[in-house]
């Protein structure tokens, strides 16, 4: 049975390093960020990204995220794996999504998987979704 989860996230750190490539306008740079998470699921996380900026600003990231904590009452650890983006900077162009590393799920999560997506609001907050099934 697919369950459906929601809630916000709060970054409490963007730990950007120095670009490591930059070819003809575009600039790729190593980002760790750390979440705590509200709603559905409680808890935090840490994320590894890297970041492409092209003339036009901020134009995609990938990455890896481990997150700790407890989804509807169930507690473990699991990663999601980032694909995000836009063809302009602006939200109607604007793609956030996660997919859950299959077999990455610990403790009472264990077997999760899934896909999901965030959502970055007017005022710069940020809300999730995540549809997942449980083994």
């Amino acid at each position: 049975m697919t369950s459906h989860a929601s809630g916000t996230f709060d970054i409490d750190a963007w730990e950007a390093g120095e670009p490591y490539a930059k070819h003809d306008g575009t600039t790729l740079t190593r980002v760790r960020v750390r979440k705590t998470f509200h709603g559905d699921l409680v808890g935090t996380s840490t994320a590894d990204l890297i970041t492409v900026e092209t003339a036009a600003g901020p134009a995609a990231y990938v990455g890896i995220e481990t997150v700790t904590g407890i989804l509807h009452g169930r507690e473990g650890t699991f990663v999601l794996q980032h694909s995000a983006g836009s063809e302009d900077g602006t939200p109607a162009t604007q793609w956030l999504r996660w997919l859950i590393v299959p077999t990455s799920g610990t403790g009472e999560l264990s077997g999760i998987r899934g896909h999901g997506q965030i959502s970055v609001e007017s005022g710069g907050g940020h809300s999730w979704s995540l549809e997942y099934t449980l083994d």
